[in-house]
Formats: structure tokens, sequence, C-alpha cells
């Protein structure tokens, strides 16, 4: 084993980035038949030491490749480890029968995990989540030509080059363009800032438990007001009014009609009365 391969023993990305660089910039490459024993014995004997050196030899080229992803604000160091679990993913899919170089293979695996930190990352919310989306988050600023908003002639041309719709453009297009804001207040704000913080426009007082306590007791006293209602009118008027209302499967005037052996417009005017009613003590009720 080369003096630089144990020199990565306990060396992070986080650790000393510099270092890491340098020290991954130090280690030999592989050549495609070095490369082709080492794949051979991993795959054939599930050889660690040979996966080991697959993997240092690369470390380089995702150092590489993280690199180009430095435009979205996220500690380089990140982007580099990230991409390393993909190096180790491809390591591990990796067929030396196959004729591809490692590195060829594993550059799939290397985008597709920085791709998947950038996404988790770079905002609070996240800004992309199906196909389209996300193919428009990692090329829509290069294929912008300035900083103003896209015309309708750019929308179309970047449509149709990445494969989506013009509406799904625009809308990526905003949200690129949107900002992430605090929920509280900076201790800074005065207090016309401080006022328009999302904590303070924001609040839920739905689980409030005074205000749910009152609207308990409200529905209680309204549905003990309601009962004692029904009970001044008499049995029929009841009965109309619980057929109608109340029941889970409600009759029909004609059917009330039958029941009682008047026309349904009788027991329309018998339900409106006993209506009228229940509203009246329901309003003398909250008069008193």
């Amino acid at each position: 084993m080369s003096t630089s391969l144990q020199a990565m023993g306990n060396l992070s990305p986080g650790h000393d980035l510099n270092g890491y660089i340098q020290a991954v910039n130090g280690i030999p490459v592989l050549t495609a038949d070095e490369e082709h024993d080492l794949g051979v014995r991993l795959r054939e004997d599930d050889d660690l030491e040979a996966a080991r050196r697959l993997i240092m030899s690369h470390l380089r080229f995702v150092v590489h490749i993280a690199r180009s992803y430095s435009g979205y604000g996220l500690p380089q160091a990140d982007l580099i480890q990230e991409g390393n679990v993909g190096l180790m993913k491809a390591v591990k899919r990796f067929d030396p029968y196959q004729g591809v170089r490692l590195v060829s293979f594993a550059v799939h695996w290397i985008k597709a995990e920085i791709h998947e930190y950038v996404l988790r990352n770079w905002r609070i919310v996240k800004i992309a989540t199906t196909k389209a989306q996300r193919k428009l988050f990692f090329n829509l600023r290069s294929a912008k030509k300035r900083l103003a908003w896209l015309n309708n002639d750019e929308v179309d041309a970047i449509a149709k080059d990445l494969d989506v719709k013009p509406t799904v453009v625009r809308d990526m297009e905003g949200r690129l363009s949107a900002y992430d804001a605090g929920y509280d207040a900076s201790p800074g704000d005065d207090d016309e800032q401080a006022y328009q913080a999302p904590a303070q426009y924001l609040e839920d007082h739905s689980f409030d438990p005074a205000a749910q306590l009152e609207a308990d007791d409200w529905e209680a006293d309204y549905t003990r007001r309601l009962r004692d209602a029904l009970a001044m009118l008499d049995e029929r008027s009841q009965d109309i009014l619980q057929r109608r209302w109340l029941a889970e499967t409600k009759s029909t005037l004609h059917e009330l009609a039958d029941v009682y052996g008047v026309s349904a417009e009788r027991i329309r005017q018998l339900e409106k009365n006993a209506m009228n009613k229940i509203k009246q003590q329901l309003g003398d009720t909250v008069a008193a």
C-alpha cells in the first residue's frame, strides 16, 4: 500500500479541506489493467482492500465534480463527502468485465448523491420535487443568458431543450428567484420590521385552550337550547322535523304526507311553522 493511501487513514474533507485535496491528488491514478484486476478481486473474492484502492484512486475525480456545484452556497466539504458516498456505491456495483473504466461508470452515482444533497439543503422548503423540476433546477441557471426575467422566446427555447412544459420553466424561475425568510424577527429589527415577521401573522390560534373551551361551551349550550325548543312542539311537528332534518335517511314531503294522511303542502306548512317556533324560542332564550 502506498504512503499516500496510508495518509488517508484519518483524513476527511471536513477536517482539513485543503490538506484533503492535496492528499487525494497525490494518490496515483490506476492503469486500466490495475483497475481491472482490482475490480475482479472485489467482484470474485469480495476483497475489501481492492475496494479501498479503487475508491482512493478516484477521490480526486469526486473533488473535481463537487467543485462544479460550488454555486449553490453549500459547504464544499459536504459536497465532496456526498460525492464520496456515490463513488462507494459505484465501486460496489462496478463490473470489470464490461470493458468500461470505473470513472465513466461512477460519474452517474457521484452526481446523483450530490444532486440529492443540494436539493435537500439548498432551501428550507423543498424547491424541486418532480422529475421535470429537478432537471430544471440544475440546468436553468446555465440556460439563462442574463439576470433579468426570461422572455417568452427564452422560456419556449429552454422548455424545448429540457423537454418540459413552459409553465414548469416559469414556475422554477420564480422559485429560484425567491428567498428564504426567517420565521422569527431578527434581534436588530425595529418594531415595524418585527411586526412583518411570519411569526406575527402565521400564528395558529385554532388550538388555544381558552378558545376551544369557549367553543365547546357554546356548542353544548346551543344543543341544550335546541333540545328544549324541540320539546315544546307537539308530537307531530317533532316527528316531521326529526324525519326531515335529523334522521340519517331523510323523508320527503310526499312520504310524510302518506304517513299523516294529508297533502305534501300541508306537511311543508307544518314544517315551516315548527321551524319558526324553534327560531323564536332560541331567539328569546338568547335575549333573556
